[in-house]
C-alpha cells in the first residue's frame, strides 16, 4: 500500500521542505516498457477517442488495427488517426493480431465475456473497465483469464493520472505520514447521454464511475473491513440505473473514508466540485479531477499539499506534467506492457486485484439494497446505562 512504510522524523523548515518535495516529485514516473508493442484495439466509442488513442499516440504506442461492431464508426476513427487498419470482426481481429499484439478492449462491461474467449492463449490483455457488470461476471473473466494464461490488467486508470503519482511519491517519502482520512466528492454535471448502452444498465453510478475512486482507495489503505452505501436515482434521469452515491468504508476506528458524488449538479460551474483529499498524521494532500467537471473537454488537473507541522505552513501547489485525460491511459498501457516483457515485476491493476475491486462494488450494491437502522418510535424499548 502506498506510503505504508514512510514516516516523517522531524519537523523541516521552509527550506528542508521544499527541497524534499521536489526530491519526492522527482521520482514520479510513468512506466514505459523497453519495447513498445503494437496495439489492437477492440471498441470505437468515447472513451478510445478521447483517452485512449490520444494517450497512445502520446506516448508513441503504435496502434495498428481497430475493431467496432459499428465498422463505419471504426473506418472513419481510424482514418482520423492514421490506423491503417479498420477490422470487420473479431476473428478477422484475432488473426491479424501479431503474436506480440496488445488487445485493448474497450467495450460495455456485458460484453467481456463474449470476446476475451475468443483471444489466443498467452495474449496479453488491457480490459476497459468494469470487470464486468457483476461479481458473478467478475469472476468468470477472471477464470477465463486465469485458464488462457493472459498477461491481463483492467484499465483503472485513476492510480496513473499525473495528480495522484505526485501525492503518492509524497507520501513514499514519508510527507504525509499515516493516513487517517479520504475524502473524495464530485459534484457536477455529467453527459450520461454520450454512453447510449447506459440506458438500459442495471447498475450506473457505482459501477462506471465511482469504482475509480473505491479502486483508488484499495491501491492506498488495502481492502476495507465493510461498507455502508447507498445509492439513488435522479429526477432529472428517470430512465437511468443510480447516478447519486453516498458511500463509507470502514477501515477501523482510526480512519474515516467516505465518497459522495452527484452527477446531476448542472447548476453553473461555481459550486461543481471534483476531488480527492488525504489527510495524514504529518501533511495532507488534495487532487482535483478536471475531467469530471467539463466532460469529456475537461478542465486542468490540480495537486496540493499542506504540512501539519513545519515553519512553512500552508497549502502550496504541486507542479504536475499532465492530466488524466490522456496521460493516466499512457500510464496503464506502459504499465501492462512493462509487467509482459518483464522489466517491471509487479501489475498494480492485474485483474487478480481488479477483482478484489469488484468484491468490494458489489458489497456496495448489497448494502444499498438493505434498509438502514431504523428509529426507535417508542423511547421506552431502550435503556441508557450509567
Amino acid at each position: 500500500m502506498i506510503g505504508e512504510d514512510a514516516t516523517m522524523s522531524n519537523p523541516p523548515g521552509a527550506e528542508a521542505l521544499e527541497a524534499r518535495i521536489a526530491a519526492a516529485l522527482q521520482t514520479v514516473r510513468q512506466l514505459r516498457p523497453k519495447l513498445v508493442r503494437p496495439i489492437v484495439v477492440i471498441g470505437a466509442g468515447g472513451i478510445v477517442r478521447a483517452a485512449h488513442l490520444p494517450a497512445y499516440e502520446k506516448a508513441g504506442f503504435p496502434v495498428i488495427g481497430l475493431l467496432d461492431r459499428d465498422k463505419d464508426k471504426a473506418a472513419a476513427l481510424a482514418a482520423e488517426h492514421g490506423i491503417s487498419h479498420s477490422l470487420g470482426s473479431l476473428a478477422e481481429a484475432v488473426s491479424f493480431a501479431p503474436r506480440d499484439a496488445v488487445f485493448d478492449i474497450a467495450v460495455p462491461a456485458s460484453e467481456l465475456v463474449h470476446i476475451l474467449p475468443h483471444l489466443p492463449d498467452g495474449a496479453t490483455a488491457l480490459i476497459q473497465k468494469p470487470m464486468g457488470e457483476t461479481l458473478s461476471e467478475a469472476r468468470r473473466i477472471r477464470d477465463i483469464c486465469r485458464a488462457k494464461h493472459f498477461i491481463a490488467a483492467v484499465n483503472f486508470s485513476l492510480r496513473y493520472s499525473p495528480n495522484n503519482l505526485a501525492v503518492a511519491a509524497l507520501a513514499n517519502c514519508g510527507l504525509l505520514g499515516e493516513i487517517h482520512d479520504i475524502e473524495i466528492q464530485t459534484s457536477t454535471y455529467t453527459p450520461w447521454h454520450l454512453w447510449t448502452f447506459l440506458a438500459s444498465a442495471p447498475r450506473l453510478e457505482i459501477l462506471y464511475h465511482s469504482i475509480h475512486y473505491f479502486d483508488l482507495i484499495r491501491s492506498w489503505l488495502g481492502d476495507p473491513q465493510g461498507v455502508y452505501a447507498r445509492t439513488e436515482k435522479n429526477p432529472h434521469t428517470k430512465n437511468l440505473a443510480a447516478t447519486k452515491t453516498i458511500a463509507i468504508l470502514n477501515y477501523g476506528n482510526a480512519k474515516r473514508v467516505f465518497v459522495a458524488t452527484n452527477h446531476h449538479h448542472n447548476f453553473g460551474p461555481e459550486h461543481q466540485h471534483s476531488f480527492v483529499q488525504w489527510e495524514g498524521v504529518d501533511g495532507a494532500a488534495r487532487i482535483t479531477m478536471g475531467v469530471n467537471l467539463d466532460y469529456p473537454t475537461g478542465k486542468a488537473d490540480s495537486a496540493e499539499y499542506a504540512p501539519r507541522r513545519s515553519n512553512a505552513s500552508g497549502w502550496r501547489q504541486l507542479p504536475i506534467t499532465g492530466n488524466n485525460f490522456p496521460d493516466a491511459f499512457m500510464g496503464t498501457m506502459g504499465a501492462l506492457q512493462s509487467f509482459a516483457e518483464g522489466s517491471a515485476s509487479t501489475l498494480p491493476s492485474h485483474f487478480e486485484d481488479a477483482f478484489h475491486t469488484m468484491a468490494l462494488v458489489e458489497a456496495l450494491y448489497r448494502s444499498s439494497e438493505r434498509p438502514g437502522e431504523p428509529l426507535l418510535e417508542n423511547d421506552e424499548t431502550f435503556t441508557v446505562e450509567d
